[in-house]
């Protein structure tokens, strides 16, 4: 009871409950239940960390989705910092009720949503201190028209993401793995995966330095072919996480 009336206390407030440290911002009570079920398999405090984001940054979350990572790091950031989730138009249609809600009557304050498509990133003024692909940039290597997912000039993507960036900025990605050698166009597309070599020479190719990488999110058990949205491997997938440096 006392956390139900903590949120709603931090809820009518307009996001008061800025936090001093990662899990913090993680156990920030004004946080859904549905969000919250999903940290102990998606480990946002751990990422996060890894990643270096700290109170005060100005942070893009790359096809942020539905915004589950951009609210912890709204607590995270606090007034001082800012966060902009960033969706391209079909992953918008895809979420845009459940962002909608998210920031619904000013929630998340230091949140500003867009939607743009990849080649009109440049578009942008802000620069960042850090920016976050988790769980997208598989996306950005197939084509699927026929269900709205156009042609992606993925290496003009990522050198807009660099130019974003402030110098020693930093692109923290977490995807799911693919087998070593898999096309990405069609393990993409079928699997929704990538081949982490992929990657790292394609962020690498960008302008980016890879700093350093952990094994939080690994399965060893995961064959790395199965679709990840399938029940027996949903959250559960083999996956990279990965940090570069402008």
């Amino acid at each position: 009871m006392k956390n139900v009336i903590l949120a709603t206390f931090l809820v009518m407030c307009g996001n008061l409950g800025f936090a001093n440290t990662v899990q913090e911002a993680v156990e920030n009570p004004a946080r859904t239940e549905k969000d919250r079920n999903l940290d102990e398999k998606r480990k946002p405090s751990e990422v996060l960390e890894f990643f270096g984001i700290r109170p005060g940054m100005k942070v893009l979350d790359v096809f942020g989705g539905g915004g589950y990572y951009s609210e912890i790091l709204s607590y995270l950031v606090g007034e001082d910092g800012s966060v902009t989730l960033y969706n391209n138009s079909p992953w918008n249609n895809f979420v845009n009720k459940s962002v909608t809600e998210r920031l619904r009557d000013n929630r998340l304050p230091n949140v500003k949503r867009i939607v743009l498509e990849p080649a009109d990133l440049d578009s942008v003024e802000e620069k960042f201190d850090a920016a976050i692909f988790v769980l997208g940039m598989h996306d950005i290597y197939y084509v699927d028209e026929e269900n709205g997912w156009p042609a992606i000039d993925k290496e003009g993507f990522l050198v807009n993401i660099h130019k974003l960036l402030k110098k020693g900025g930093v692109l923290g990605i977490v995807d799911h793995n693919a087998a070593p050698g898999t096309d990405p166009s069609i393990v993409g597309k079928i699997a929704h995966r990538i081949d982490p070599a992929i990657v790292i020479k394609d962020v690498l190719a960008a302008g980016f330095t890879l700093e350093s990488e952990t094994d939080i999110l690994r399965n060893p058990d995961d064959n790395l072919e199965t679709l990840v949205f399938d029940e027996s491997i949903r959250w559960q997938s083999d996956r990279s996480v990965l940090k570069f440096r402008k």
